[in-house]
């Protein structure tokens, strides 16, 4: 079982990495303490006017923090923790698994020669992504 869980996730990882899939999670709670703190701070340095401005510049700044930190699906794929591995590999299971395969790359074979299970796993990955991990997806162009 093992083996075949490992080659669930190499096939996730290969279809993530020809599709140029990157994830980012979402870190908002940074993001909407910054944008506090500075209108705080705008705001005991400036009163109201220094509230508006320092919100603003805040908001800005904790935007900048939280953005551009997307990093290859194959990569996050490989650190998640043993629970989330077990999770993707029993959702594209449910998917592959009337295939009969002997490693990752004949399983690759067959899913990628096949467009509407291709399309199947490649749903269940982002759908993973975005539900199970909780992170924002972009296509690479």
């Amino acid at each position: 079982m093992a083996n075949r869980k490992d080659d669930i996730i190499k096939l996730c990882c290969e279809i993530s990495a020809n599709k140029k899939i990157k994830a980012a999670f979402k870190n908002s709670t940074k993001g909407a303490a910054v944008a506090g703190g500075t209108a705080f701070v705008g705001g005991l340095l400036g009163g109201p006017a220094g509230i508006a401005v320092g919100g603003a510049v805040g908001g800005v700044l904790g935007a900048w923090m939280t953005s551009g930190q997307f990093k290859p699906l194959p990569e996050i794929f490989m650190e998640m923790a043993p629970t989330q591995k077990e999770q993707l590999y029993s959702d594209v299971l449910a998917i592959v698994g009337r295939l009969s395969w002997t490693d990752a790359s004949q399983l690759f074979a067959q899913v990628n020669g096949n467009a509407s299970l291709y399309a199947l796993v490649l749903g269940a990955i982002v759908s993973f992504t975005k539900d199970t991990l909780k992170a924002e997806v972009r296509y690479e162009d």
